[in-house]
């Protein structure tokens, strides 16, 4: 089986690491085209005003000066363009991708693009606390149970222009209660926290925080499983039709 890894925190981020140390329990045939730097938050975003640079940084392995979009197109169109993936992994991101973050993600648009192009993909992404970790977020959750959570998902097909996301809670491997297949989540953006601060020359700055969380009965979204201590698997889709109104809005026009 032939694997394709990518990311959005870039091609030396400790994540791809993990990912690949994952990836290699099921193949040897392993291919990295990552972003050349950090992309987090650049969801499905394409480049088009500037060209994209390739570099090899090794047997099977590329860097792109663009987005994790631009850098599964480039592995797809051009450096496996004769030997295309079986496999797309993506991740392990260096922090949760629950709920609406999905919209938001680099890591799981990477996983979108593979879809589109008719790959099994996967996204993969570390929970960790936020107080105070920086770079040093533990994927010890990830690196004991990814194996666990690709393997079964790599023999099940997958439907059409869809993808599996996949959550590690923030715990140690030992404390982590198992997997489970949850829908996607929602928090309530009515209350979105925004943080205002002062430079040292006087203008403001803001910073963007998360809102709460809001809950479902049993307890059966992404975001609160991960907070209850399991793994999550989501199956995602790229069709955004809402069919429920499809017919009300051709009565519009009818």
């Amino acid at each position: 089986m032939r694997i394709l890894l990518t990311n959005d925190d870039g091609v030396n981020a400790s994540g791809l690491k993990v990912l690949e140390r994952i990836a290699r329990t099921i193949s040897d045939d392993i291919w990295v085209v990552a972003p050349m730097e950090e992309q987090s938050g650049a969801g499905h975003s394409l480049t088009l005003t500037k060209p994209i640079r390739l570099r090899q940084l090794g047997e099977r392995r590329f860097c792109v000066t663009g987005t994790p979009t631009d850098a599964v197109m480039m592995a797809i169109a051009h450096v496996m363009k004769d030997n295309p993936p079986d496999l797309i992994l993506s991740g392990v991101n260096r922090g949760a991708n629950l709920g609406e973050d999905v919209t938001y993600s680099g890591t799981v648009s990477a996983a979108m693009e593979g879809a589109l192009a008719g790959i099994p993909s996967i996204a993969l992404s570390q929970v960790y606390a936020r107080e105070g970790m920086g770079y040093t977020v533990p994927f010890a959750a990830a690196e004991e149970w990814g194996e666990r959570v690709v393997r079964p998902l790599v023999s099940e097909p997958m439907a059409p222009r869809s993808l599996v996301n996949v959550n590690f809670p923030a715990l140690p491997p030992s404390e982590v209660k198992g997997v489970r297949v949850v829908r996607q989540g929602l928090r309530d953006y009515g209350r979105l926290r925004l943080v205002q601060r002062t430079d040292p020359r006087g203008y403001d700055y803001f910073w963007f925080g998360l809102g709460p969380m809001v809950e479902t009965p049993g307890h059966d979204t992404d975001l609160e499983a991960v907070a209850d201590g399991y793994v999550t698997v989501t199956p995602l889709h790229l069709d955004l039709t809402h069919d429920a109104s499809l017919s009300r809005l051709k009565g519009l026009y009818s």
